[in-house]
């Protein structure tokens, strides 16, 4: 069984930082992308960053700049840096990855979420 699951999640004030990070276990052959999306209340879930295998990565060009997006391979983990922080930033963060599990009858990428992790951005 393969479970993604994030922390670092919580209460930050406009113009702050936060880092967040997202660990998959389990039964894992391979990881391919891994990434991070963002849904606020009342809107559809959105792209904000994802990073392959060998380290390529691709931003929202709302978090450009601010945010940066990296991964720890031996670890199975991506994490997400948040800087400058902003009210519209506000949502539930969820980690993506593109896994082969262990014992798979099929070779190819699946993918998996985490159960997200809540960020507001507030005074």
């Amino acid at each position: 069984q393969v479970q993604l699951v994030e922390s670092g999640g919580g209460l930050v004030q406009p113009g702050g930082s936060l880092r967040l990070s997202c660990a998959a276990s389990g039964s894992i052959f391979s990881i391919s992308n891994m990434g991070w999306y963002r849904q606020a209340p009342g809107k559809e879930r959105e792209l904000v960053a994802t990073i392959s295998s060998g380290g390529l990565t691709n931003y929202a060009d709302s978090v450009k700049g601010r945010f940066a997006i990296s991964r720890d391979n031996a670890k199975n983990t991506v994490y997400l840096q948040m800087n400058s922080l902003k009210p519209e930033d506000t949502g539930v963060y969820y980690c993506n990855a593109a896994i082969i599990p262990v014992g798979s009858t099929l070779p190819r990428f699946v993918a998996y979420w985490g159960k997200g992790t809540l960020v507001t951005v507030s005074s």
